[in-house]
């Protein structure tokens, strides 16, 4: 077995295909209609690649955030326009800051409004407690989290999206762990992943739940304010326990703060087929590095569907 590469990769599913993002570069592969795969790669934004921010604790996990909507609309609009064939016109750039706008809104309605407003109409009984207040809130909403997954997870075609997401984690232990790139090989690793945005966005829920009881109950301006302006705090905090756990994941105070992440990914991953961990593989070669491409090559056998995918990217 080679040894485990020192830069770690992630990505997410989109339709028909993988995102994935690596040191350098973030690339998409899709499984287009005439069954063959097709990917694109691009070098990430300098903010997030050059930048000395991206390596101060804390506040380079509101950057990662940020940079995970923006590749997350991106990969998801030109998965699309592959996954539908090439008769559909791309999104424009206004098209997906309006995309992008409509979903921060529904988000704030969803995770933010709806929670407050649930505890607005039990505050009465609740005998004045801002503790309790503060409590039924965060437990609506981390409730509303939980609920909101499994519902779209009863979707055929969000379905099918998890289990790509199942082939991206598949792909990534692989990866990580110095072994071939064979379908055989990845599937045999599990498709839960301690680093998976899943588990991010479930420490920032029990974080917030957490931060916004011990808050208090200011007035209704500045109790919605404080729940934007916390998010980014605590969506930084999130990122760090993530990425501790990830590092650690072989001590005991790792697997226990990767054990609900894990245990939520059942619902947002799936047990992919050999044609989606084809497509995870060529996302992953895109993405890398031609240095980091020639080392997974001297593992042994890499997939040859993804290996042609790459190498028609490449020019090669």
């Amino acid at each position: 077995m080679s040894r485990a590469p020192n830069a770690s990769v992630g990505g997410q599913a989109v339709i028909e295909g993988v995102m994935m993002r690596a040191p350098a570069a973030w690339a998409v592969a899709v499984r287009r209609p005439d069954g063959a795969i097709e990917a694109v790669t691009h070098d990430l934004p300098r903010l997030s690649s050059r930048s000395r921010l991206a390596r101060i604790p804390f506040i380079r996990g509101v950057m990662v955030l940020g940079e995970s909507l923006n590749l997350g609309f991106r990969s998801l609009s030109w998965s699309a326009q592959k996954a539908v064939g090439e008769d559909e016109e791309p999104l424009s750039a206004r098209q997906m800051v309006i995309s992008m706008t409509i979903a921060l809104v529904a988000f704030a309605a969803l995770f933010i409004l709806l929670p407050l407003g649930a505890a607005s109409l039990l505050e009465p009984y609740l005998g004045g407690s801002k503790f309790l207040f503060n409590l039924v809130d965060g437990v609506v909403r981390a409730l509303l989290f939980v609920g909101y997954i499994w519902a779209i997870g009863r979707s055929k075609e969000i379905r099918r999206v998890f289990r790509y997401h199942g082939a991206e984690h598949k792909t990534i232990h692989a990866y990580e762990a110095g072994d071939p790139l064979t379908v055989d090989r990845i599937q045999q690793y599990r498709p839960e992943h301690p680093r998976c945005g899943t588990s991010f966005l479930l420490i920032v829920v029990i974080g917030s739940l957490i931060v916004f009881t011990l808050i208090g109950r200011p007035s209704w301006p500045l109790l919605i304010a404080s729940r934007i302006v916390m998010i980014p705090v605590i969506a930084g905090v999130a990122y760090e326990i993530l990425k501790f756990s990830g590092s650690h994941g072989g001590e005991l105070i790792g697997r226990v703060l990767a054990a609900p992440g894990l245990w939520l990914q059942r619902l947002t991953t799936g047990e992919p087929d050999d044609d989606q961990v084809e497509v995870a593989v060529a996302s992953l070669l895109a993405a890398l590095e031609p240095t980091e491409v020639d080392e997974v090559k001297k593992r042994g056998p890499v997939n040859p569907a993804a290996l042609a995918a790459w190498a028609a990217l490449a020019g090669e």
